[in-house]
């Protein structure tokens, strides 16, 4: 048996892998490291900065702590992270064009740490934003905490998601369909995949030591989505806003364990940070 192997066993009926404390602890290590990147962005996501100035600090960042971004070169991807603004969804690729007052931006980034993959994106307000922006980041937030707070042994992953889309819907926003999260570990992507909407009691129940993402992506306007010539960027076709968040989480014996929390408290806007 290799040393990976031995760190998780696998549930016959749902295929699913069980991790050990072992792997809770490598998880844990990589979940503040990416946490610990978004918090250093926090003073630089201002007016007039370019997301590929953004992307290059992550890499730096990862570099300097002994960390590989999952997203560069992944499936063709160049980039360290993903920066997804105002009516994208997910998947915005860095680029040249500055950010502007107003805008608000999604941050994702995954930090591979001794092989074990830390996965969590925030959102960013640039400069002033307007209210119904600052109010879809703030129902996004608690949608993603709303989903959380149901994770524990014997409920479902439709559990998870009926607890998201009630929540999302009855504040007059909508959940993208086509984006789900996923379990990782050692692996960026395995099962199970984590709806951000259904039915109470639906898809597999969760049992401890199950690792996976919980990242719903909420828009303001209609729920539809394309993704652009590029392969990649994803946007609401209505062009509303469009907001996420994400954290890696490990389902315990009574409950779960966030890995990704702030290590600065920066969880959700605005963020209180000294410019440096």
């Amino acid at each position: 048996m290799t040393k990976l192997d031995s760190m998780h066993t696998l549930d016959k009926a749902s295929k699913i892998k069980l991790y050990n404390a072992e792997a809770f602890e490598g998880m844990r290590i990589a979940g503040q490291l990416a946490a610990q990147a978004l918090d250093m962005l926090a003073p630089h996501v201002v007016p007039g900065v370019k997301t590929s100035t953004i992307d290059d600090m992550v890499l730096e960042f990862a570099l300097d702590h002994g960390a590989i971004p999952a997203t560069l070169n992944y499936r063709g991807f160049t980039h360290s992270c993903c920066t997804s603004i105002n009516h994208v969804v997910c998947h915005g690729i860095p680029g040249p064009k500055p950010l502007r007052n107003g805008d608000i931006v999604n941050i994702d980034v995954t930090l591979i740490k001794d092989g074990w993959h830390g996965d969590t994106s925030r959102m960013y307000a640039v400069g002033e934003i307007s209210r119904r922006a600052e109010r879809l980041i703030e129902v996004t937030y608690e949608s993603l905490m709303r989903g959380i707070a149901v994770v524990k042994p014997g409920r479902t992953t439709g559990d998870i998601g009926a607890a998201i889309q009630t929540y999302a819907e009855g504040e007059r926003c909508s959940v993208v369909q086509e984006f789900c999260g996923h379990g990782l570990g050692q692996n960026f992507h395995e099962r199970p995949n984590i709806l951000h909407y259904g039915e109470k009691g639906e898809g597999p129940v969760l049992k401890a030591g199950m690792i996976f993402t919980i990242e719903p992506m909420i828009n303001l306007g209609r729920p539809q989505v394309k993704v652009l010539s590029d392969g990649w960027t994803a946007v609401t076709r209505d062009k509303q806003l469009s907001a996420q968040f994400e954290h890696s989480i490990g389902v315990t014996k009574d409950g779960c364990e966030i890995f990704t929390s702030s290590p600065m408290g920066y969880n959700k806007p605005p963020y209180e940070t000294k410019d440096t």
